[in-house]
């Protein structure tokens, strides 16, 4: 059967193509690797608390985040918000502080050097093309050196230093010195600025969905109904003038066009006949992920707060660096007996700690995160009643998070081929997003564009 297009992969991505291709009118078919929908958003049961879920994969959404916040008002997904006004933690260099706000207390001269970083680092962002990054003024420049190399330049305190590096991590979840200059500013910017993509109230990780970032995928699958195909990884994609044969393991798929949406690490592992231009296939070859593995350990309670800590804290002392509260709320209509939920901290082991985590034992893991959690909020937290953590390098069908990063020299090299498509080639997918990229908003947004750039192209339906 010649279908009108067939999309590879059924993260967000995917299926909001499909869903507005199919939403016009065009015979769509979504190609899925794994046995669920999702990709980089999953949700489970809380171990031991089967009636709340935990998002093991991406969970935040931002106030700003415009594209995410109107597909959750579609299917009626609510959120509640991340920053409940107690107080968070920070610990750098041996000093553990306390403090509320956006703004950590870390000494009046380390803080007045990350503000006029930060000022500076801002101006840069101001002149990034986000359509065209590599022909942001000076773009070799910025493209030639490493986000540590400008810090190391542009701070003069050891704190400072630090606070940048660990920020880094978290957005980036690598170190400063595996991405490119030009990359951390376009992606700053792309998310409005840096410190914003720290920020928890107002800022990036500002709500988190009741019961699960996941129902949105599940949602939109839902909807496209037997259109998609689970458990079909993509192997081999024949393209030409006449259309495209995409061959699963079992399966062969005739269509005018394909999107592909998968990252684009992965998509060096599909066979393309003819092979892909150079260019293209250099860019995806350029764009690792970070790593990541993301761990909740889970309590009777939050005692935390009973001390006036909100759970959120960070810290340059591994293997964690960053921490939240992942307490869900009370459940509506819950009985007396079961009006408390399972108090949980979620916390991040990222970069080159998760590199160096994974080949440790479970257990080792669980006993490092927890002392690390004490270390914080008390030696409560030595004691979880259980412990779940998911690491994206090991999956076979993401090999990390949160997003691909270009190292030095890629966006001005072959950036440009990112977004353009091969013939009856597109691509989608939060890495081609222009706003939010690495976000689940750039994802929806990269989605809507490959269906725009299809439609135009493709007899109405």
């Amino acid at each position: 059967m010649q279908h009108d297009i067939v999309v590879v992969g059924a993260g967000v991505s995917g299926l909001v193509t499909a869903d507005r291709l199919t939403t016009q009118g065009y015979d769509v078919v979504v190609l899925e690797a794994r046995d669920r929908v999702g990709g980089r958003t999953h949700t489970v049961p809380v171990p031991d608390h089967p009636e709340y879920r935990i998002d093991v994969g991406g969970q935040w959404v931002g106030p700003d985040q415009r594209a995410l916040l109107a597909e959750l008002d579609r299917f009626g997904l609510t959120t509640h918000d991340q920053d409940d006004g107690r107080d968070a933690l920070v610990s750098l260099r041996g000093s553990l502080r306390r403090y509320r706000g956006d703004t950590p207390k870390i000494g009046a001269v380390a803080l007045a050097d990350v503000g006029q970083a930060l000022w500076r680092f801002d101006r840069l962002c101001a002149r990034v093309d986000l359509d065209a990054p590599w022909a942001t003024p000076d773009a070799v420049r910025l493209d030639a050196q490493t986000f540590e190399t400008w810090i190391r330049r542009n701070l003069r305190t050891s704190q400072g230093r630090d606070f940048f590096r660990i920020g880094c991590e978290a957005v980036f979840a690598t170190t400063s010195a595996n991405l490119s200059l030009l990359h951390a500013l376009f992606y700053s910017r792309s998310g409005t600025s840096f410190s914003h993509l720290l920020t928890t109230g107002g800022g990036a990780q500002h709500a988190v969905v009741d019961g699960g970032m996941a129902q949105l995928a599940e949602h939109l699958a839902a909807g496209l109904g037997d259109r998609v195909r689970l458990s079909s990884p993509v192997t081999a994609v024949e393209h030409g003038p006449g259309g495209v044969v995409v061959r699963t393991g079992a399966d062969v798929v005739r269509a005018r066009r394909t999107v592909v949406t998968v990252p684009p690490a992965l998509v060096a592992g599909i066979a393309f006949a003819p092979p892909l231009p150079p260019v293209r296939d250099a860019v995806q070859r350029r764009m690792p992920h970070g790593s990541v593995i993301k761990c909740h350990a889970v309590y009777p309670t939050p005692f935390w707060r009973e001390d006036g800590l909100s759970g959120e804290a960070a810290g340059d002392t591994g293997p964690v660096k960053v921490v939240f509260d992942a307490t869900p709320p009370a459940r509506s209509g819950a009985g007396p007996d079961d009006a408390s939920p399972p108090g949980i901290l979620v916390a991040f082991i990222e970069g080159a700690d998760a590199l160096e985590a994974a080949a440790w034992t479970l257990e080792q893991r669980k006993n490092a995160v927890v002392r690390v959690l004490a270390g914080y909020v008390g030696d409560r937290a030595l004691s979880p009643t259980s412990f779940n953590e998911q690491d994206w390098t090991a999956e076979e069908w993401t090999r990390g998070c949160y997003g691909a990063h270009l190292p030095p020299g890629a966006w001005t090299q072959v950036g440009r081929a990112l977004r353009e498509p091969v013939g009856v080639v597109h691509w989608a997918g939060t890495e081609t997003a222009t706003r939010w990229c690495g976000y689940i908003d750039g994802a929806i947004s990269s989605g809507e564009r490959a269906a725009r750039e299809v439609a135009a192209l493709l007899p109405e339906a």
